[in-house]
């Protein structure tokens, strides 16, 4: 072996035109492909393969509910009730006006169901407080009706006033909905935009949280072809609701989560700040290349062979899968931080063979045969490793091994063809001094007189990382990944606080709706469980009292709500006369009872009211436009309720039994956590408990933690694999026993401690940064190789010669390039940066101290 990479590198160094006209030729092939084809297949899902049982119940609910994939949650947010149906109905109507852009738009929460339907979901006694509230109130309901402006306003609370000064039992009643017209008024001349609730005003008590939000799912059309698929459609979301005024309106707020938006902000996160990282890389990668090189020739030479190769192994992939994956596009980071670490050894080793020689030509030919065989072996060895990922699995990194694998394969090629001929074209100058590092000297022979007790060190350090390794964690929720400052995590993470819209859901399918509603009931006397829903539970339970006091209320309301005659709109002259009159009306009653609770709000009330009347025009439009609609939009609303029929499975409207059951007649159930749904260990429980009852049950916790149970399984087995492909590789090489111990020994060591560290800083591994553990068994199989070559071919003092300078700036090089990620935005990538930099730093710790105490002297003086 030593022999052929002798003779290629001499033939490459001595005809180097040709070998360049070669690696032009493939590159004017290569780099056309590459722009041609090049996509990246940005699809989550498919990073799993389908045959993986949990992966068939995912893709069965898909396949039985496919409107409910590739969703975008518009989240609406607003101070009042009216607020947010207003905005929620407007941009609903709005969305749906555009079936190129999204496939499918409906409110699960909403809707002319809900509009008729909604008081039967209250209980029992909010159905009678609720009723009782709107007869008490149907004086004011019935002057607003017949007169829905704000002269019918101030009228109305005119004769309210007097009623109560006739009626002093209820007069104390006055006091609270006067004190909240007060503080709205006030507010308007102000120049505020308050927040009044008609339906706050007639129950009695304020909204809860759930009235306040409502949702829109929308399904849009997605192109997998960009980076953000559904960009475009959140931007047309965004759009609508800047067009509708929704999001310069302080009281409201739209928001949109879900899988699209998700994962388009994941790369929006991962964009911010990357181009400045790269830069601030590449300065260092290059200042550390010189500092290793001292010389811009070889530089240039070690950076067009990388970028060769780079083309090369793009192609490869491209042709072989036709896109990259999200993982699998992370071959270029792996082929430049593991290639030039081949570029790195042999220009070091050539370095301080010019320094002996003195003779470029010989320099070559004697650093391809002291530096090639240990970089075909570390090629192999590294290739191998990627390989193990083949038969995972985890598609997303079994396509990188396959691609990153055969990419190793490439830059050791080019290491020993290209790289020799650039330098042999380039004709750097000579070296003035020693390539190695003499200040190392005592070192190594402190290593060698004291390897005892530095083997004993190491062993202290093995054995602490095993006693911690049982804590060591691996956070399988993707949300602790990302960024909680974007948007759609914000949302979805507000969402998770509330039981009843946590996205912390499991679905499960059951053949019938009387089955559906007998699992539903087994499922919530878990205790892990908070509800569960399904078709059935939209048939409201003890309908019929809830049915008779709404039909009493309806019978005295309906005349109420629906007059005769509604009379004509007021103009601003008219208006003014209503609130002077109304004002007067205030006045009088605050000063007949002084003292008491009305006569404050009276009094306050007046006093707004004749800042409004002797004000301008635009002061009582906006009395108008703040009060009146959302009255018209409760009357409605009152209107709908007060029709309200029984509800049977037969009477669901078709938009809501689609959500519910499939087209083959299977009925889909909900199921909810109790506790914290961002709990790691409360989703553990709760989706044990679940499937233990039904093992079909599929979802997001149920994914995201089988995922990573994949996941691991995948590392675990590739592991094994690659571990047995490099001993084979090992042994057949250096065929010794004990030689392939010397070369895993350090590795294992370094894996250890890395591990160990994780646990005792409390940095847990995740989908994002076990992706460095090849890289790390990548880079610590090849300095061992070198060293340990080295050490048989008869070398002493290892931490002094070229190898080290070597494998230190390969080290640092790589540790900067990744370790960049580090200072990304991204948590997910600022952990994996975070620990690659830790992995590496253990791995060249073991290399340049364990190994050369644990080789000890040259075999020969032995």
């Amino acid at each position: 072996m030593t022999s052929l990479i002798v003779r290629i590198v001499a033939a490459c160094a001595h005809r180097p035109w040709l070998v360049i006209a070669v690696a032009a030729a493939t590159c004017a092939g290569a780099f056309p492909y590459v722009v041609g084809h090049i996509a990246i297949n940005t699809d989550a899902t498919k990073l799993i393969a389908e045959d993986v049982s949990w992966r068939k119940r995912e893709l069965i609910l898909d396949a039985a509910f496919p409107h409910r994939t590739d969703l975008i949650a518009v989240v609406v947010d607003a101070a009042t009730p009216e607020l947010a149906e207003q905005a929620t109905a407007t941009l609903t109507a709005r969305l749906s006006n555009e079936p190129q852009r999204f496939r499918s738009v409906w409110r699960p929460d909403g809707g002319a169901f809900f509009d008729r339907a909604g008081l039967l979901f209250e209980s029992t006694d909010d159905v009678a407080q609720t009723t009782q509230a709107l007869i008490t109130a149907q004086p004011l309901l019935g002057m607003l009706a017949a007169d829905p402006t704000v002269r019918g306003l101030m009228d109305a609370l005119s004769r309210l006033v007097e009623g109560g000064q006739a009626d002093p039992a209820r007069f104390d009643e006055l006091a609270p909905p006067l004190q909240r017209l007060a503080e709205e008024f006030e507010g308007i001349v102000a120049g505020q935009s308050p927040a009044f609730s008609w339906r706050a005003l007639i129950t009695g008590r304020p909204p809860d949280r759930r009235e306040l939000r409502r949702f829109i799912l929308v399904q849009p059309q997605l192109d997998y072809s960009a980076l953000q698929p559904g960009e475009a459609a959140s931007t047309a979301i965004r759009h609508a609701a800047h067009e509708l005024g929704l999001d310069a309106d302080a009281r409201t707020r739209v928001r949109l989560t879900g899988p699209v938006p998700l994962a388009d902000e994941e790369f929006a996160t991962l964009a911010d700040g990357a181009a400045l990282n790269a830069s601030i890389m590449i300065l260092a990668v290059v200042a550390l290349l010189w500092l290793a090189l001292r010389s811009w020739r070889l530089i240039v030479a070690i950076m067009a062979s990388l970028a060769v190769g780079l083309i090369v192994t793009a192609a490869f992939g491209l042709f072989v899968f036709g896109t990259f994956n999200l993982i699998s596009v992370a071959f270029a980071v792996l082929f430049v931080g593991l290639g030039v670490d081949f570029g790195i050894q042999f220009c070091v080793c050539y370095r301080a063979k010019r320094y002996a020689s003195g003779d470029l030509q010989r320099a070559m030919r004697d650093a391809g045969g002291e530096v090639g065989s240990a970089l075909a072996l570390a090629a192999a060895s590294i290739a191998a490793g990627f390989y193990a990922f083949l038969p995972t699995q985890y598609r997303g990194v079994s396509e990188l091994g396959l691609i990153a694998g055969t990419g190793m394969i490439v830059a050791f090629v080019a290491s020993v063809t290209l790289l020799p001929a650039l330098i042999a074209l380039a004709r750097p100058p000579g070296e003035r001094s020693a390539v190695g590092y003499a200040g190392l000297g005592p070192l190594d022979r402190f290593l060698l007189r004291h390897r005892r007790a530095a083997l004993a060190v190491a062993g202290i350090v093995a054995a602490g990382s095993l006693v911690l390794l049982p804590w060591l964690q691996f956070d399988f929720n993707p949300l602790h990944l990302r960024s909680a400052k974007v948007e759609s995590v914000a949302t979805l993470l507000d969402l998770t606080k509330d039981p009843s819209t946590t996205p912390n859901s499991v679905d499960l399918l059951a053949p019938s709706v009387a089955e559906a509603g007998a699992m539903t009931q087994r499922l919530e006397q878990l205790p892990e469980v908070d509800h569960a829903i399904t078709l059935a539970s939209f048939v409201p339970e003890r309908q019929a009292e809830k049915l008779a006091l709404i039909e009493d209320a309806a019978l005295l309301l309906d005349p109420v709500l629906n007059p005769a005659q509604v009379k004509a709109p007021p103009n601003d002259e008219d208006i003014v006369q209503a609130m002077e009159r109304t004002a007067r009306s205030l006045e009088l009653a605050a000063a007949v009872h002084p003292g008491t609770a009305l006569a404050a709000a009276a009094a306050r009330l007046a006093k707004a009211l004749w800042t409004l009347a002797r004000g301008e025009p635009a002061s009582r439009e906006r009395v108008r436009a703040e009060l009146i609609p959302g009255f018209v939009a409760t009357l409605g609303q009152l209107r709908a309720a007060l029709q309200a029929g029984r509800v049977t499975l037969a009477t669901l409207p078709d938009d809501l039994k689609r959500d519910w059951v499939a087209a083959d007649g299977r009925v889909r159930i909900e199921v909810f956590p109790r506790g914290d749904a961002n709990d790691n260990e409360t989703l553990r429980r709760f989706v044990r408990a679940v499937q233990a009852l039904a093992p079909e049950a599929t979802g997001a916790p149920v994914s995201i933690q089988e995922s990573s149970r994949t996941i691991v399984s995948a590392f675990l087995q590739a592991g094994l694999w690659a571990l047995l492909a490099i001993v084979a590789l090992l042994a057949l090489a250096l065929r010794r026993p004990a030689d392939v111990l010397l070369t895993l020994a350090p590795l294992g060591l370094s894996g250890l401690a890395t591990l160990g560290i994780c646990v005792a800083i409390g940095l847990p591994l995740n989908f994002e940064n076990i992706i460095a553990l090849p890289l790390l068994f990548g880079i610590g199989v090849a300095f061992n190789i070198y060293f340990v070559m080295a050490w048989r071919a008869g070398r002493r003092e290892l931490l002094q010669s070229s190898l080290t300078r070597a494998v230190i700036f390969s080290a640092l090089t790589t540790g900067t390039a990744f370790g960049s990620l580090w200072l990304s935005h991204h948590p997910g990538t600022s952990s994996m940066g975070k620990l690659l930099a830790l992995s590496l730093a253990c791995t060249l710790a073991s290399a340049l101290l364990f190994l050369p105490a644990l080789l000890g002297g040259p075999r020969s003086d032995r």
